[in-house]
């Protein structure tokens, strides 16, 4: 059975695409399109003005990989990385960064510049799996009016972070760092696969923004046959943007990790081996 997940892969250094692989253990044969394109915007600014003034700031926090690439960047510049071992990293090295879930805590310490032993940041918060979460875990441990917590994002940002926070009286200063579009070879990507694979028996979502720029593509190419599509969701934020969408959810995983996605697809996909097993 075929499953379609609409995310970019992960990089081919680092081996298989971890939810290919997971997929693939279950007998299911699992296909990438990208659906997403970035933009980086205000690094200069990223870095001379919040980053070079830890001591303006009582932590970081995360809730996309691309915000850390954005940091990645910014460090990509010699004199840029040189401030930033000399004596930058040590300083927010006793911060906080708070991040949303394992995929961005794992990034703080696989990009290449950006390791545990060259950058010092010690994620916090990974387990909470989507911003309202997070937002709880942040409140429960700053203090009202402290020091503002720096939050690189990406211009479509929802704003249950921001809101949490300003209700529980903790300072919060954003700064958009990238804009999203969709991937440039999308539409063609789509109607490649659809003629050549067929439709397949399930279709995952991994983002909102997946759904604003797939799905329309999505429904035209697969047309009555839609209804016998299982869709998935990374998450319980992407499936409220696909029940707002109209998208029936048939599995959201527990958490956003191969391991729980596929299981999930496996449980919607295939029921009655489930119950049996259970």
């Amino acid at each position: 059975m075929k499953v379609l997940l609409l995310k970019d892969p992960k990089d081919k250094e680092s081996g298989p695409d971890p939810y290919v692989k997971e997929l693939g253990l279950y007998g299911f044969e699992a296909t990438l399109i990208p659906v997403l394109s970035f933009e980086f915007v205000s690094l200069e600014s990223l870095f001379e003005k919040q980053l070079s003034h830890p001591e303006h700031y009582g932590g970081l926090i995360f809730t996309s990989p691309r915000a850390l690439e954005a940091i990645k960047i910014c460090l990509r510049e010699n004199s840029k990385n040189e401030a930033w071992s000399k004596s930058l990293k040590q300083q927010w090295n006793t911060k906080p960064a708070y991040v949303v879930g394992k995929a961005t805590a794992s990034l703080v310490f696989l990009l290449p510049l950006l390791t545990v032993e060259e950058i010092g940041l010690s994620p916090q918060g990974e387990k909470s799996g989507n911003a309202e979460k997070l937002a709880e875990y942040i409140c429960s441990r700053e203090k009202p009016h402290s020091s503002s917590l720096l939050f690189p994002c990406g211009a479509m940002k929802r704003e249950v972070l921001p809101t949490a926070l300003k209700e529980k009286g903790v300072p919060l200063e954003s700064l958009t760092v990238y804009q999203t579009a969709p991937h440039s070879h999308l539409q063609q990507s789509l109607s490649s696969y659809f003629s050549q694979q067929g439709i397949p028996a399930s279709i995952v979502f991994f983002s909102p923004s997946g759904v604003k720029f797939c799905l329309q593509y999505i429904q035209k190419l697969s047309s009555d046959l839609a209804n016998h599509v299982k869709f998935a969701a990374i998450g319980p934020t992407t499936a409220e943007a696909m029940e707002a969408a109209g998208v029936a959810v048939s599995c959201t995983a527990q958490s956003p990790t191969p391991q729980d996605l596929a299981a999930g697809i496996q449980k919607a996909l295939h029921p009655q081996n489930c119950m049996l097993s259970e």
